[in-house]
């Protein structure tokens, strides 16, 4: 082969993550003259074009020339593609480059935001029932052979997988990131690159350097590959972690995992979180409080820890018995691009879900959950005896009755059968299967995120 030889530098289908609006893009490699043609001071050349149109976007520059027919060069894009990366070897004062001789290509490169995915089983898209979610031209996906392509489900392919622990015993199916990744480009305009690092079944440990964290190590690997820096994390997990030895435990330990990830990045990189959604299988005594402790902690470390969003899940079908269907994924892709739209790009899209601000008794016998984030009014649909079973209250003598609830604007009034005593808390859809859907906010349909052993405060 003679020309320019691309041997280091982009991958087809590549994100690059903007910094201001730009990115730079490097390429390296060597040049081979054309038998029988003689060059006074051959050149390098390289630049982008658009795609779409062969717009050119940042002219024919020279590249760095070096010793033995090796080059290297830099070109500075702006945020937006799908773009192509052109070589091409002339003379150093050529006046026209467009029949200069060949040079390698590289197609379909975007510049916009990178996001990582990390956590289990419903991170990496075990969504198995058929639902429209295409893929898209500048959503684009590292997978686990840490090549890039034209995002599309399933992402957690492990075919040639760079790192072994990655590995899925089973092939994964939907996941809720195409649909995330879809919105932020119809919102944002630009293209969105997504980094695949996700494995089903795994535990907090094995993303936690205190405990294993071999998964963690695969991660930072995979983003050091590209270029070691990305605007946000997707994290989904907590599934494993609903367990005596380990649910008590998980809000240290999450805040271990993002403050560690923080500081070998360098920056406060945002961590977008969902709440475990029910599980259908029977789990054996103390499950449930195991579960609520999980979702409790998912629910405080957006509250306590900067940086860190959540979206509820409780309200979304199952293709089995617990992982999330096709269609779930596709809207809690649209909730999660709805928190980073909100909380890392400033935008005003939408709302937060509900969130327990504070318990308070109004009465011996009266509760009154007072709610932060209520766009336009608290409201459910299910009858008063179902409805009753919503929330649960507990004091040092055990459960207490809820004999009624009433909803009325971000408040939901919960009345006792009896007199609340000492140490009295409440829980709402914290329950491995919770025995009903949550209410709503009536404005966006986003259900309340579930709540465990809120401490009910006196007047």
């Amino acid at each position: 082969m003679f020309g320019v030889l691309i041997e280091k530098g982009p991958l087809d289908w590549q994100i690059f993550q903007q910094q201001e609006g730009r990115a730079s893009i490097a390429a390296a490699g060597r040049f081979v003259l054309p038998q029988g043609e003689a060059f006074s001071c051959p050149m390098v050349w390289l630049r982008l074009v658009r795609e779409d149109s062969g717009m050119d976007v940042t002219g024919w520059q020279k590249a760095q020339m070096l010793p033995e027919n090796r080059w290297k060069g830099v070109l500075s894009a702006p945020a937006g593609g799908l773009y192509r990366l052109e070589s091409c070897l002339a003379e150093e004062d050529a006046a026209v480059l467009e029949w200069g001789v060949r040079g390698d290509m590289r197609h379909h490169l975007g510049v916009g935001d990178l996001y990582v995915i990390a956590g289990q089983s419903n991170s990496a898209g075990y969504g198995k029932d058929p639902f429209y979610d295409p893929p898209e031209l500048g959503v684009h996906l590292c997978r686990n052979s840490l090549r890039w392509d034209l995002a599309t489900h399933p992402m957690n392919d492990s075919t040639e997988s760079a790192h072994p622990v990655n590995t899925e015993g089973a092939n994964s199916g939907a996941s809720p990131y195409l649909s995330f990744a879809k919105t932020l480009k119809r919102e944002l305009g630009y293209p969105i690159g997504l980094i695949q690092t996700s494995l089903g079944g795994s535990p907090l440990s094995r993303w936690n350097l205190n405990e294993n964290g071999d998964l963690y190590r695969g991660m930072m690997e995979a983003i050091r590959a590209q270029g070691g820096i990305v605007k946000g994390v997707l994290w989904y997990q907590g599934c494993s972690d609903a367990n005596p030895a380990e649910s008590a435990s998980y809000l240290g330990r999450f805040a271990a995992v993002v403050s560690r990830f923080r500081a070998e990045m360098g920056a406060q990189v945002p961590w977008l979180t969902v709440q475990l959604n029910r599980q259908l299988q029977n789990g054996g005594e103390n499950v449930d409080r195991w579960w609520g402790q999980v979702r409790e902690a998912q629910r405080q470390a957006a509250r306590i820890i900067p940086g860190v969003s959540v979206v509820p899940s409780t309200d979304c079908t199952l293709s089995d018995g617990i992982h999330n269907s096709a269609a779930a994924n596709v809207l809690l892709g649209e909730r999660l691009a709805g928190a980073a739209l909100r909380d890392i790009y400033g935008r005003s899209y939408g709302s937060p879900a509900p969130d327990l601000s504070e318990a308070v008794l109004q009465g011996p016998r009266c509760i009154a959950l007072r709610f932060d984030n209520v766009a336009g009014r608290l409201y459910d649909i299910d009858s008063e005896q179902i409805r009753r079973r919503a929330v649960t209250v507990s004091d040092n003598e055990g459960e207490i009755p809820v004999e009624e609830m009433e909803l009325t604007g971000n408040t939901l009034l919960v009345r006792l059968g009896r007199d609340a005593g000492e140490g009295c808390t409440v829980s709402a859809g914290w329950q491995q299967e919770p025995p009903v859907l949550m209410p709503v906010d009536f404005a966006t349909h986003l259900p309340i995120l579930s709540f465990f052993e809120a401490e009910v405060l006196s007047m």
